[in-house]
């Protein structure tokens, strides 16, 4: 969809770069293994560790305006989209996200204990239709590790909201979870902004069963009581729960004050795929697009709108945002439309965004949340 009289684009600068990664860099990583490219990507992406790199490219793909600042759940996000947890999950590379523009950076998802994930491979590009599959299997170096990586981080230097995602240790038992999360959250307590419970990964045998309202319950009740400051916690839920079960967590949450929920994770529906695939894991990109608005838009209404939502599934342009956010998403992650898209991606949806704003008059781009046309 292409609305009139509010697109801009990119300076010449962005264009140049934008060209050179469709051009040279993309290609380059796509004749890689997945997760070989991944973690080459993450590489480069570390270099702006050094602060004149971060600035120079800060200047190339940032965008700040007042118009796209938003307020969710007790913290201010410079703009509405973040990155999804899976990008970077120790932190490799956070300097570099935040040059590229922006408003939250969800690291993880890391556990407890180390632990190496699935058998590689456990990535899969799926070209034409924009879309990956992964059965990663939560790969970490545990909390304390992370915990020493993140004690190096130069928060002065980020404008971007963190926030860390935590899943369930493979080799811990269920009935378990609650202290397994809890020693995650308590370990990196002082250095996120917010936090994600996820148990709804589909590649750690039985943990979407921690989606069930009473084991749920007690991780939540758990990490509440162990949270002096108050800080931000959001559920993120599977795209493959019925509308039953997902109205539970949206009951659970409003009982229990959570601060928000994440919608979705992958799938393991292949609706919408085009190609042919034998592969089993998790299914995000383009064909999860309108499965997750759909979820956005049933928590938005169930709940009355009274609960922060972020949207999250194939969203990799400014129309998409902005049909999350009327869905009722006041926040918005990518990841799978950033490999496709490169490093200019955001800057160019937020200036789209700012586009909008200037067309219909908006003083701020929260107005359109969940105004679904």
């Amino acid at each position: 969809m292409r609305v009139g009289g509010w697109k801009t684009y990119p300076s010449a600068r962005e264009a140049r770069h934008n060209l050179m990664y469709e051009t040279f860099l993309r290609p380059i990583l796509f004749n890689l293994d997945p997760e070989d490219a991944h973690n080459l990507a993450l590489s480069i992406g570390g270099l702006a560790r050094y602060a004149p790199l971060q600035r120079l490219l800060s200047s190339i793909w940032g965008v700040a305006d007042p118009r796209l600042v938003v307020d969710a759940f007790g913290l201010r996000f410079p703009n509405p989209i973040g990155l999804a947890a899976g990008m970077d999950k120790k932190g490799d590379a956070l300097y570099g996200f935040d040059a590229m523009g922006f408003g939250a950076i969800e690291l993880g998802t890391i556990t407890a204990r180390p632990q190496s994930g699935n058998p590689r491979p456990r990535i899969f590009r799926y070209r034409s239709d924009r879309a990956l599959i992964n059965r990663m299997g939560f790969p970490s170096g545990g909390a304390v590790a992370a915990e020493s990586r993140l004690a190096t981080v130069n928060r002065q230097r980020l404008r971007a909201v963190l926030g860390i995602n935590l899943g369930k240790t493979k080799l811990v038992p269920l009935d378990e979870a609650l202290q397994d999360y809890l020693f995650s959250f308590k370990t990196l307590y002082a250095h996120a902004d917010y936090f994600v419970i996820n148990v709804s990964s589909p590649n750690t045998p039985e943990l979407r069963k921690l989606q069930e309202r009473g084991r749920l319950e007690e991780i939540i009740t758990g990490i509440r009581d162990a949270n002096p400051q108050s800080k931000p916690i959001l559920v993120k839920v599977a795209p493959d729960l019925s509308l039953a079960e997902l109205d539970q967590i949206v009951d659970l949450a409003l009982a229990q004050n959570l601060s928000g929920i994440i919608a979705t994770n992958t799938t393991l529906s292949r609706d919408g795929l085009t190609q042919a695939s034998a592969e089993s894991g998790g299914l995000s990109g383009r064909p999860l697009y309108h499965r997750s608005k759909d979820f956005v838009r049933h928590i938005y209404e169930e709940s009355h709108g009274a609960l922060p939502i972020i949207g999250v599934g194939g969203i990799s342009s400014a129309e998409e945002v902005l049909s999350m956010m009327r869905a009722g998403a006041c926040l918005v992650q990518i990841y799978t439309a950033l490999i496709y898209g490169g490093p200019s991606l955001v800057g160019r949806i937020l200036r789209d965004l700012l586009g909008y704003c200037q067309r219909d008059g908006l003083k701020n781009i929260s107005e359109i949340v969940g105004c679904l046309k």
